[in-house]
């Protein structure tokens, strides 16, 4: 009997199955499909529209979309067009109905929306939404505090730094961590209060904040721009010797600081130091090395250095290329600044006009009239073009008699 039960069952499936395998029921069922429009993605409109009143209503139509509300790119590209066409009353009505909903219950989340409101310039509304975490179920911890603190310091206003920095911590039972530390030095540099932001940095290792290489990363780059030299070698050894190695970046204010001193071959050594302990230069790096060569009349230095390193298949930007043609006009080395200019012309790669324009005098005047006409043909190419007026600059050198 159980074996007969399962037959029928069989037969009826494989039945039913026929059925909807019919060429009628396909067709049917094709039909139906084509009448249902296919919606066009939440996140493709968004990026699409361009109309602030539509986007706000495109996004407010998707604000339980989980597509939508997690996207970062979507929620910052949003307020960032809306904070463009001055509708910060959408900005606000957007963020603060975020604010009830579940992800309102997570710190990350509201630490985005602190953020946003920084990015859109809303100060006010990013450090009320800090206090009132609290009334949406959400626990604050020093991610929060040092959101809040970020936002502050992009206004440089160091009386609401300070006051927030005394009243928050102490409120909320937070301790702030390293990354505090370095938010408000950074802010305190910038502003100008170096001696500040070393006793703070002072301060905090005492109540066991250790300063980490950002801090003297930080701190360095300021008394080094500050001609407080003396200062800047301190920090320079004092983070060595408290066992906090540099990194890529101490090393560019380094090589930064020793090259605006002109002592290009410090600076070369210190490249050296950086690939003996396993950093690697970027394009920063050899870019100020190449140019301190030039800079302390050390041409042939500056491009035994270039071609050392291109040798060793290191991969140049633009950033480089402008300083080498640069200086090789100026040291009249026409050829070598052609060939390179060119050939970074035909990469989509473009000098500045000024540079252009003294390598287009020095083929000129050397009689190389066919070469100067190539570098405008390519200046012609460039995309996006460069600016007529400037176009017309360059063609006016090879009209000159």
């Amino acid at each position: 009997m159980l074996s007969l039960r399962i037959t029928r069952r069989f037969c009826n499936f494989a039945a039913s199955v026929a059925l909807t395998r019919s060429p009628a029921a396909v067709s049917n069922r094709i039909q139906n499909q084509n009448q249902k429009p296919l919606e066009e993605p939440a996140l493709v409109k968004l990026k699409a529209e361009r109309d602030p009143e539509k986007l706000f209503n495109l996004f407010k139509a998707n604000a339980e979309n989980k597509l939508v509300v997690e996207n970062r790119f979507a929620f910052e590209d949003t307020v960032s067009r809306l904070a463009g066409a001055n509708r910060f009353d959408y900005i606000e009505h957007l963020l603060e109905h975020q604010k009830p909903l579940p992800q309102g219950r997570r710190e990350g989340f509201m630490v985005r929306i602190i953020m946003l409101y920084g990015k859109a310039g809303m100060i006010k509304h990013a450090i009320d939404t800090f206090y009132n975490m609290h009334l949406h179920g959400c626990k604050r911890t020093v991610k929060s505090v040092n959101a809040a603190l970020k936002v502050l310091t992009g206004t440089r206003d160091l009386a609401a730094i300070e006051a927030f920095v005394n009243e928050a911590p102490k409120k909320f039972d937070i301790e702030l961590d390293i990354f505090s530390v370095n938010i408000i030095v950074k802010a305190l540099c910038e502003t100008g209060n170096l001696d500040k932001a070393y006793l703070l940095m002072v301060e905090m290792e005492k109540s066991g904040v250790r300063p980490d290489v950002i801090t003297y990363t930080t701190l360095m780059s300021a008394f080094y721009k500050n001609n407080r030299s003396e200062i800047g070698n301190g920090l320079w050894n004092l983070m060595v010797l408290k066992g906090c190695l540099p990194n890529l970046a101490t090393f560019n204010v380094r090589i930064q600081y020793l090259v605006n001193i002109r002592r290009a071959w410090h600076a070369n050594d210190v490249m050296r130091l950086m690939l003996k302990i396993g950093i690697v230069p970027d394009e920063v790096t050899y870019n100020l090395v190449i140019k301190g060569f030039f800079q302390t009349g050390k041409l042939e230095m500056a491009k035994m250095v270039y071609f050392s390193l291109r040798g060793k298949g290191h991969k140049f930007n633009v950033k480089v290329y402008q300083t080498m043609v640069h200086y090789l006009c100026k040291g009249g080395e026409f050829d070598l600044a052609y060939t390179m200019c060119r050939d970074c012309m035909r990469n989509n790669w473009f000098l500045n006009v000024d540079t252009i324009h003294t390598l287009l005098e020095g083929l000129k005047k050397n009689g190389q009239l066919n070469k100067a006409k190539l570098i405008v043909t390519l200046a012609q190419k460039r995309v996006p073009p460069f600016p007529s007026s400037h176009l017309r600059s360059l063609q006016a050198v090879l009209s000159r008699s």
